[in-house]
């Protein structure tokens, strides 16, 4: 006997997916749903099965924004770059979307030389060092770039790179006078750039090696899936028993050029999926990230090897919640002198 709609959410809720898939394939003309099964998919890492089944809801739903972009992370993750920016652009649809206070266009693809562009950000710090490599593309096309960010943690790392800053707090606030802005999410698709350009945009000083092994066991506890990226206590003191901590609090880093300068001058980066690993993959330093079962972030592609930091080393757990055979990994790697980004 089957289950109801109900008892199939709640299974999702409860983590038995194998129930609750069971139960919304019985479903299969209601939106809600293969919905529900799109997301369970896609949250186990299915990418292909749940990238299907968004497609069937944006064929006959395709006003809903939140099914485009739940498709185009699925097509990200399976490196189906072309069509899969289009859709990215549903993230504009949806509450809470960015819209700049500025007096000029939106940059829609008009020749750029002689023209100043300020990029806007959109999502957390990671994502705004992970796409500040296509700053450098914008220039490239002779534009000349300010970069809206915040004045506490990323300006001075900006400037380091060359780049003109804009102090930005919130999405009210007035850009500064200039030709166009772009949101720095949606470059690939307004540069026409289909697969991720290189990385390694970020210079600094101080040695290159020679200092160790630097650990970032947590990420921010208000990102949206911090509970399966993050160590809890136990599981994050014995990965910080392998080196050294990386956080601000441990550091006295007062921004990312602070923490950037440290990771300089260490010989590896052993990191959750959070902003340092954006740091160190965009600074060219090897840089191991430790990767959930549950809800994978699209950049990490399918756990194995990512296009967007293809030097980077990645360690998934085999079950969720399962953080020490991925310590013991670790572990056992840096045994055996395997910290190279080649393996």
């Amino acid at each position: 006997m089957g289950i109801t709609f109900e008892e199939a959410v709640a299974a999702h809720h409860a983590g038995d997916f194998a129930a609750a898939e069971r139960g919304y394939l019985a479903f299969p003309t209601s939106r809600n749903a293969v919905h529900n099964l799109a997301t369970l998919y896609r949250h186990t890492g299915r990418f292909d099965e749940a990238a299907a089944a968004y497609r069937l809801i944006v064929s006959q739903y395709p006003d809903i924004a939140s099914a485009r972009r739940c498709l185009a992370v699925c097509l990200l993750s399976l490196r189906q770059y072309a069509e899969a920016w289009p859709f990215y652009e549903a993230r504009r649809e949806e509450a809470g979307a960015v819209v700049p206070a500025a007096d000029f266009p939106e940059w829609g693809g008009e020749p750029l030389a002689g023209r100043r562009v300020v990029v806007v950000p959109e999502q957390g710090f990671g994502d705004q060092m992970m796409f500040a490599r296509y700053l450098r593309e914008l220039e490239a096309r002779g534009a000349e770039v300010v970069v809206a960010c915040s004045p506490r943690d990323l300006a001075r790392l900006f400037e380091r790179c060359g780049f003109r800053t804009f102090p930005y707090w919130r999405a009210e606030q007035k850009l500064p006078a200039a030709d166009f802005w772009v949101i720095g999410n949606s470059l690939p698709l307004k540069l026409g750039l289909q697969a991720p350009v290189s990385p390694a945009y970020i210079a600094t000083t101080g040695p290159a090696r020679g200092g160790g092994v630097g650990i970032v066991a947590t990420g921010n506890r208000g990102h949206y899936n911090d509970r399966n990226r993050s160590l809890g206590p136990r599981d994050a003191a014995a990965l910080l028993e392998l080196g050294r901590d990386l956080s601000p609090a441990a550091t006295g880093a007062f921004d990312f050029l602070d923490t950037a300068d440290i990771i300089a001058g260490l010989d590896l980066v052993v990191t959750v999926d959070t902003s340092v690993a954006h740091l160190a993959g965009s600074m060219g330093k090897p840089c191991w990230v430790l990767l959930p079962a549950l809800g994978m972030d699209w950049r990490w592609n399918d756990g194995v090897r990512s296009d967007w930091y293809p030097a980077a080393r990645l360690f998934r757990q085999a079950a969720a919640g399962d953080w020490a055979s991925v310590i013991a990994s670790v572990r056992s790697a840096l045994a055996t002198g395997t910290e190279s980004t080649t393996w």
